[in-house]
């Protein structure tokens, strides 16, 4: 992974950041990396997820999926960090199953999804570190009773991924189904290198051994300068700019394979930052399709984003035919990657001619080594933009809260957030 922050500086943008200013943050950056060292060292809460390229085993995880070897479908059920990391592999590699993510409670979409199916041919992972989520067990217990009226032994198409104790713990064991540990002190959002994304990935036929060593490769990147190291670099430069007023966070990579991990880091930075009224935006886009929808705030509107432009700098690449269509003849000279290449590269020129800070990210492909190098460097731009912020990156008591009202409202306990739901404000239009 490879970053250019040079559209971020002061003398080409603005809000942007002076040498002088990203030479003294680098300073912060080096004590911040002692920290997430002293972290990972000692296996700390959510500083363990960085060290993930060394302790996940992907034999574990390839004799846990092998029982399952015949499914031509894979059924994902989780929500957050339990779907979004193995959606974002499976989605953006060519495997060999057709994927189906559960990971909303919509029953006109549920409902829709499992008559799409032929479940005798689908294999279900179901993923719940506690085992208690809500959304996720309601959705198991559904696709459960969908495969048993289909005629389907729901026992011999089920792997079960969750943590040491927990309903899904206690059934994997009573029906000896195939499972998967979560490891410990590793939050949902920063699981994807874990049992948790990369099962989904072993099933549907990848390597996930070289999705581990991209990681690995990222992980080595680790110093305690910026200027070194692309994912500081990244996470040091966002963090700067949304000091300076770039609040928001457009991911836009220029891959349609990568359209899911713009989702997946959307989760990571909302979810991890967002604390203490701190953090940027994350909104999720796409090049090139979103250029002729969202560019024009981002080049003409408020001076509050920072735009993040992801692409792969080798691809499959599609010829465009000759024609004599007069205006259009230029293109059958060309290709479609050379039209995209333009399009990334047009784009970052003109945000740039507007003053508008961007950080350009390469990745060598859309492959398993590429993708492991990028979502680690991202969780490590995550977790150091935390430390240079002063928050605790690794834990969400914002969604916790709304967790509890939620099951306080469908008789799961006493809880007093449920009692908000009372208290609402109405000011009704009909």
């Amino acid at each position: 992974m490879d970053v250019d922050i040079g559209n971020a500086l002061a003398s080409e943008v603005s809000p942007g950041v002076s040498r002088a200013t990203l030479d003294r943050l680098d300073e912060d950056v080096a004590t911040a990396h002692e920290r997430i060292e002293r972290g990972r060292a000692n296996a700390e809460h959510g500083y363990a997820a960085l060290n993930l390229p060394e302790t996940a085993d992907p034999d574990v995880i390839q004799a846990a999926v092998d029982p399952l070897d015949d499914a031509e479908h894979l059924l994902l059920v989780g929500i957050g960090g339990s779907a979004l990391g193995a959606a974002t592999l499976t989605d953006a590699l060519d495997g060999d199953l057709s994927i189906h993510v559960l990971d909303n409670v919509d029953p006109a979409h549920t409902d829709d999804l499992l008559a799409s199916i032929p479940l005798s041919d689908a294999v279900v992972n179901v993923v719940s570190r506690s085992g208690t989520t809500a959304e996720t067990l309601s959705n198991f217990l559904v696709v459960r009773a969908a495969m048993e009226d289909a005629g389907v032994d729901w026992t011999e198409r089920t792997l079960v991924t969750t943590g040491d104790e927990g309903p899904l713990r206690d059934l994997a064991g009573t029906h000896d189904l195939p499972s998967l540990r979560v490891p410990d002190g590793v939050p949902g959002r920063f699981s994807v290198l874990s049992t948790v994304g990369l099962a989904a990935a072993a099933l549907d036929g990848h390597d996930v051994e070289a999705i581990l060593a991209g990681a690995r490769q990222a992980a080595d990147g680790l110093t305690g300068s910026l200027f070194e190291c692309p994912a500081y670099a990244y996470g040091a430069t966002a963090y700067a700019l949304d000091a300076r007023g770039a609040t928001v966070n457009a991911m836009m990579p220029y891959a349609e394979s990568l359209e899911t991990y713009a989702e997946w880091f959307a989760q990571l930075w909302a979810e991890s930052l967002g604390k203490d009224g701190l953090g940027q935006t994350p909104v999720r886009t796409l090049g090139a399709t979103d250029q002729h929808s969202q560019l024009q705030l981002y080049r003409a509107g408020p001076r509050n984003t920072m735009v993040t432009l992801v692409r792969p700098t080798e691809r499959t690449d599609l010829g465009i035919p000759a024609t004599d269509i007069e205006g259009l003849s230029y293109l059958g000279d060309s290709s479609l990657g050379d039209l995209l290449d333009a399009e990334f590269e047009a784009t970052e020129a003109s945000l740039a001619a507007a003053g508008r800070p961007n950080v350009r990210v390469e990745l060598d492909r859309v492959d398993e080594r590429g993708l492991g190098e990028l979502l680690y460097g991202m969780e490590a731009a995550c977790v150091l933009a935390g430390e240079l912020y002063g928050i605790d990156t690794f834990h969400q008591p914002a969604v916790e809260w709304g967790k509890r009202a939620a099951r306080g409202l469908l008789g799961g306990g006493e809880f007093e957030e449920a009692r908000a739901v009372d208290e609402k404000t109405t000011l009704r239009i009909e």
